[in-house]
């Protein structure tokens, strides 16, 4: 349950938040530097050990074709205890090709994950599903399949609890974040690890350029995607969807993140004593960047997203690189992603890669 009427300790410390790590707020006055001791901040927070040992041992599926691109399931290790199965898309030709990494939302339906970013070919019981949650939230589209017709080679897998690693229910949520916490273990930090290895696999692909990746999302997905951009330097540009705020100012009665569930696949214990949202995306500067919020969207009061965006903008502009970031609300539009939002990420996409 939300906090109807916050208590005074409640505002007590939400008051006490600085963000004294942010930048421009730092002792540390060196971008490069900040960006180190900022990356160094947030890996601790994880919980969650880096796995950059561990082979990948990819198991590559039966090829099948779309409409001008492969379609093949894949199977590695994004960390030494579990294997987990993606959607890999390849456009038809010689390569190497451009990538994105496409990264799933929540949205409390776990029966599929991958497959709420590219159709699922290999499984006609969830494609009812899978079609229902893009007409709802995509225009009808599949992301993957249409970044793949466009020359990019996809990769979208399964966060815990989500598709072929679950499916959970809505209610065992906090079940699972706090077994994993018990366990010296965060299911946020999880999360976050394994699309940072998923990046790395993508780029180590031969049929990949991996001066040329990018890593998209919507709703969760696009934390994900702003996320993995700050800890892996495989990800050379970010879309993110539907997922920018201020923490105080998301922190109001009514909001989702006072539930608990869901939040627990993006709640770093600890870690905003340091560094609010926009301050961790703003490592991944001076990479290309863009965020595209809903002037509707109840998820991300307007306050939040125009906070954010402010500091954002005062991290690329520091760089130098504020022709880098782009920053849209879409004054009419709730918690999606239409054609449209899709169309205007594809454009800047061929852009800046």
């Amino acid at each position: 349950m939300d906090i109807p009427e916050p208590p005074g300790l409640y505002e007590a410390l939400k008051k006490e938040l600085d963000f004294p790590l942010a930048w421009g707020s730092s002792p540390i006055r060196d971008f490069p530097a900040w960006r180190e001791a900022a990356r160094a901040r947030v890996e601790q927070h994880l919980v969650v050990e880096r796995q950059d040992g561990t082979p990948y041992a990819p198991e590559h599926g039966e090829r099948t074709h779309g409409d001008g691109y492969a379609r093949e399931l894949v199977t590695v290790s994004l960390t030494r205890h579990e294997r987990v199965r993606g959607a890999l898309l390849t456009p038809h030709g010689p390569g190497p090709f451009p990538a994105v990494l496409l990264l799933h939302d929540h949205g409390a339906t776990f029966d599929i994950g991958k497959e709420k970013c590219v159709r699922p070919w290999y499984d006609d019981t969830r494609l009812a599903s899978a079609q229902a949650w893009a007409d709802t939230h995509f225009s009808g589209r599949f992301v993957g399949d249409e970044l793949a017709r466009r020359g990019y080679v996809v990769l979208a897998l399964d966060a815990l609890g989500f598709g072929d690693r679950g499916p959970i229910a809505y209610e065992e949520q906090q079940a699972l974040a706090s077994n994993l916490y018990h366990l010296g273990s965060s299911l946020a930090g999880l999360m976050a690890r394994e699309d940072a290895r998923a990046a790395a696999f993508l780029a180590g692909l031969d049929r990949v350029d991996a001066r040329r990746i990018a890593a998209v999302g919507f709703s969760m997905g696009a934390y994900r995607a702003w996320q993995t951009a700050a800890l892996s330097d495989h990800v050379g540009a970010a879309v993110s969807v539907g997922w920018m705020t201020g923490l105080k100012e998301m922190m109001v009665p009514g909001n989702n993140a006072l539930r608990g569930q869901s939040a627990y696949y993006m709640l770093h214990p600890g870690l905003a004593r340091h560094l609010d949202f926009p301050d961790v995306a703003g490592i991944a500067a001076p990479r290309p960047m863009l965020f595209l919020n809903g002037g509707l969207d109840p998820l991300f009061p307007a306050d939040g997203v125009r906070v954010a965006h402010e500091r954002l903008h005062a991290v690329w502009r520091s760089c130098h690189a504020e022709e880098r970031l782009r920053l849209e609300t879409w004054p009419d539009l709730g918690h999606v992603f239409t054609a449209p939002m899709q169309d205007d990420v594809f454009d800047w996409l061929e852009a800046v890669l």
